[in-house]
């Protein structure tokens, strides 16, 4: 019987893959071998022993200490894609809301007086303080083509826009999905200076932290738009709002909200609704839940931020997972010990990933403890299981 601890509110959707003959699902356990979770903060917690992976029900995993994981040999998941297009759809929102001064003169109209002819008359004289501007034949700048990124560049090619992306490290799998026509910036001031719209797409982290600043944004087009759905960071607000205050910038749109930006008249900051949908939670849990399973059964992995991607199909026989550090000679030792207690090996597949390697191995007859432990005393080995 597998545990599965759900450390914030998950799907009942995804919660529903676990099987309640094999599974046992609970908010409060002492030895789970899961966690799942959402926002939960998990740096400076205890992480009990007995866990063997973390899932993410999301994409970003800046509230767990992954390096810690690493460490541990404990894989974390996340869901990438699975919130992609309930990003998409709010930074398409958040575009159009700031083009043509919604909030603006929403706000206005709510605090009309008067009867309703004198409210007419005085909508037709304050209408012309709100006009904006319209999407097609701007530009949107993408920073960061993964899953959210690319759906937001060719949502708004769509729309009319031309799109220009900058993304180094773009996927095989996310260039086959991106429209052909939009244009690819080498640098991220390269995009800047072609941009209108700017709109950001990558986790935050050293090389990311304050990507957009002063000096970047001094190399925009007068009147821009830049719109953070990402992580609160990775725009430097005080330099935003500078640039807000001086006329060079036309509208901040994010989704976090702060004493700085949140009563600023040509901001608009929401409480981090980016992926708050029901169809995003629901498609989290669902990949999450999956992956989990497939890991906790099989020992397959898809869609971990630390470990490498490793899915072999079943061989027969007995299954082991071993999680090591990535030096020389691993694979021989390993194999040498099978091999002394005559286990022949069916299949094996190894693959590495910076600092941690990771194999599956099928084997002919049932791993016994005495092998476990003699795996496990290698120098450099993380983690053993066994999986029959």
């Amino acid at each position: 019987m597998f545990k599965i601890q759900t450390l914030n509110n998950i799907s009942t959707k995804g919660l529903d893959k676990f099987p309640s003959d094999q599974y046992e699902v609970s908010s409060d356990m002492q030895t789970p071998d899961a966690y799942m979770l959402r926002s939960l903060k998990l740096h400076g917690v205890e992480i009990p022993k007995s866990v063997l992976a973390i899932g993410r029900a999301g994409a970003g995993v800046n509230n767990i200490p992954v390096e810690k994981m690493s460490e541990a040999g404990i894989p974390v998941f996340n869901a990438p894609g699975a919130n992609a297009n309930a990003v998409k759809e709010l930074v398409l929102t958040g575009m159009l809301l700031a083009c043509r001064n919604i909030c603006q003169a929403w706000d206005c109209a709510t605090n009309l007086k008067g009867e309703d002819d004198a409210i007419g008359k005085e909508v037709e004289q304050v209408k012309k303080n709100f006009v904006g501007f319209e999407l097609p034949g701007r530009t949107l700048g993408v920073i960061g083509l993964g899953a959210i990124g690319t759906s937001v560049a060719n949502a708004a090619q769509g729309l009319g826009m031309g799109v220009v992306g900058f993304d180094p490290a773009i996927t095989v799998e996310r260039a086959w999905q991106l429209s052909s026509s939009i244009k690819s910036a080498n640098t991220v001031d390269e995009l800047l200076a072609q941009s209108d719209f700017v709109t950001v797409h990558v986790p935050l982290n050293e090389g990311t932290k304050n990507l957009i600043d002063a000096k970047r944004i001094s190399t925009m087009n007068d009147n821009s738009i830049i719109l953070n759905f990402s992580r609160d960071g990775i725009v430097n607000n005080e330099d935003v709002v500078a640039a807000l205050d001086s006329g060079k910038l036309y509208a901040y749109v994010c989704d976090f909200p702060s004493n700085l930006l949140k009563n600023h008249p040509r901001v608009i900051t929401l409480p981090h609704l980016g992926a708050s949908t029901t169809e995003a939670e629901e498609n989290c849990a669902i990949m999450i839940a999956d992956q989990l399973k497939d890991f906790l059964e099989n020992g397959n992995i898809v869609n971990s931020v630390n470990f490498p991607q490793v899915k072999m199909p079943r061989a027969g026989g007995f299954r082991l997972a071993i999680a090591n550090s990535n030096v020389p000679n691993m694979v021989g030792q390993i194999s040498t010990i099978l091999a002394e207690h005559n286990l022949n090996i069916i299949d094996l597949l190894n693959k590495s990933r910076g600092e941690i390697a990771y194999t599956l191995l099928d084997v002919e007859e049932k791993v016994s403890e005495k092998i476990i432990t003699e795996l496990e005393s290698i120098d450099g080995v993380l983690s053993v299981r066994a999986l029959h």
